[in-house]
């Protein structure tokens, strides 16, 4: 809980009044320390991604400790892989199939990882809407990888996710991550990647993997090519 008022105010690009009304009456994420409130950058995140509010693509552009950028959205999900007709008659089901096809080393502890999920879970759905969720706890899910993985899941059969629209769910893009910082960049490119039409149309199709990866990779490019001066829209 590192970030003050003034952090959220420039994280959320809107004035302190909008951020003591978002407290009282939209649920924004913070805790009272000495009196002053106090904000996590992960949580802010998640909460802008279900609301849709705009956040600043500044945030999540800066270099790594190593001063090599995160790797693209493409990238991982790449890495990741997509994968059709996954089963699952429940939530549960669901992510413990989700998890199954991850290409985690094998020292990883999946079950764990599920225990993880779910606990996040039982916080507030990380259903986004539009049959969509993405799966991740509010410290997000950092492990020893060679690179991130954002694995998308498209489901045999919806299932109920208690989701923000009330709609099951039959996506899932699970994202596992080095570092805070790489999970971040991930979530937001995620975010904006799918308020883009054509990659939204392709996910409601569950359209071919290679069209997946190529539309992606196009967004990004169009992303790059007009650099982090403009504002990205996180939406749910």
């Amino acid at each position: 809980m590192n970030l003050d008022i003034n952090d959220a105010v420039a994280l959320l690009a809107v004035s302190d009044d909008t951020i003591y009304r978002w407290i009282r009456d939209q649920g924004l994420p913070c805790h009272r320390v000495d009196g002053q409130y106090r904000f996590n950058r992960e949580q802010l995140l998640e909460w802008a991604t279900a609301q849709g509010v705009k956040v600043s693509p500044a945030m999540f552009a800066a270099p790594d400790a190593s001063g090599a950028m995160p790797a693209t959205f493409f990238a991982a999900l790449a890495a990741g892989g997509i994968h059709y007709g996954v089963p699952g008659a429940n939530k549960h089901a669901a992510l413990a199939e989700a998890i199954g096809k991850m290409p985690l080393p094998e020292e990883m502890d999946r079950d764990l990882l599920l225990e993880v999920m779910l606990a996040r879970e039982s916080l507030g759905s990380t259903g986004i809407g539009d049959g969509i969720a993405i799966p991740h706890v509010r410290n997000p899910i950092v492990m020893r990888i060679a690179q991130p993985l954002v694995t998308l899941c498209f489901l045999a059969t919806p299932v109920e996710f208690d989701a923000v629209d009330g709609k099951p769910v039959h996506t899932l893009f699970t994202i596992v991550s080095p570092t805070v910082k790489v999970h971040l960049h991930l979530l937001s490119r995620l975010a904006f990647t799918l308020r883009q039409p054509e990659f939204a149309n392709l996910i409601a199709r569950q359209g071919p993997g290679g069209e997946i990866l190529a539309c992606a990779a196009a967004i990004e490019g169009k992303v790059a090519d007009t650099g982090t001066g403009g504002r990205w829209k996180v939406e749910g």
